[in-house]
């Protein structure tokens, strides 16, 4: 393993890495989840010689020079670097900006062999970065001035979450609330898929329990959102309804690949929409469906 400038951590071989280096955990030895276990994390704050408290709220690994730049442009404060001696040239900006936000951040460039071998990734797309997690915002304070907002409920598919990301972000979609069962919106794959827009439209989670629509949709209604689940039923409104598009704080629930959203959350929503389909379709992709969607019912100040 390579520096790509004197660093004060950087492991020399990937046989080291996971005793000498811990800091290559986030890339190597530890999943998802035990990025975010309490139990986990103290265990590599102590490999590390750091105070406990300063991983307390967990890591998660970026992926791609856009990925990465538009983590750093949000706050996130970089933990780590790897990456394959092949995107050393175009990243070393970025790794620059990075270690300016972090002067003691470690380095790693290796082959892309090392970079399998310590990842078990067949390939990547780009340098690969860990960052701390920032305190997700309160809900109320993402519903103070929202007009549109998306629930995700129970959406476990990382695709599909990362492109809703990309298409709130691009539709005018103002806060994405995730179900307790709603997957992790800065899992590595999903953050790639929505090109980093994960960092850029706000997101936290609603309420406490797997059945969330009582306590959820109580919460929205008393924050005035008026709230439309997307599902296919015979008394749904055509998207393109006139009284949709007027509503000044819309919620647009949208469940998960296959299934759909519980019928417990469709009853209790004040509308149900549906999008037209044509030729025989029946239904959208819950990813292309949340695009004409948020298009369709973006709010316009003029109504």
């Amino acid at each position: 393993m390579t520096p790509t400038t004197p660093s004060p951590q950087v492991a020399r071989n990937h046989s080291a890495a996971r005793a000498a280096a811990p800091w290559l955990a986030p890339f190597s030895t530890m999943t998802d989840g035990e990025l975010r276990d309490p139990k986990q994390l103290l265990g590599l704050a102590r490999a590390l010689d750091a105070p406990a408290e300063s991983l307390a709220r967990g890591l998660f690994v970026a992926e791609s020079i856009n990925v990465i730049q538009r983590a750093l442009d949000a706050g996130y404060e970089p933990f780590a670097v790897l990456t394959d001696e092949r995107w050393l040239a175009n990243s070393a900006a970025l790794i620059d900006a990075l270690r300016a936000a972090n002067p003691s951040l470690p380095v790693a460039v290796v082959s892309t062999d090392e970079v399998r071998s310590i990842t078990g990734y067949e390939t990547t797309r780009g340098p690969l970065a860990a960052f701390h997690r920032k305190p997700e915002p309160p809900l109320a304070d993402l519903l103070a001035n929202a007009h549109r907002v998306a629930v995700l409920e129970d959406i476990t598919n990382y695709t599909n979450l990362g492109a809703i990301f990309r298409s709130a972000a691009a539709l005018g979609i103002d806060a994405v609330l995730l179900t307790p069962s709603c997957h992790d919106p800065l899992y590595r794959r999903a953050a790639r898929v929505s090109m980093g827009t994960v960092f850029q439209v706000p997101w936290a989670r609603i309420s406490t329990t797997r059945t969330w629509a009582e306590e959820g949709l109580a919460q929205l209604r008393a924050a005035g959102f008026t709230t439309a689940a997307m599902a296919l039923c015979d008394e749904s409104l055509p998207l393109q309804d006139p009284r949709l598009k007027p509503i000044e704080r819309l919620a647009l629930v949208l469940g998960t690949e296959g299934d759909g959203l519980a019928p417990a959350t469709i009853a209790a929503c004040d509308y149900t929409v549906r999008i037209p389909m044509a030729h025989g379709v029946d239904s959208l992709n819950v990813a292309a469906a949340s695009a004409v969607a948020f298009w369709e019912l973006r709010w316009d100040p003029a109504h």
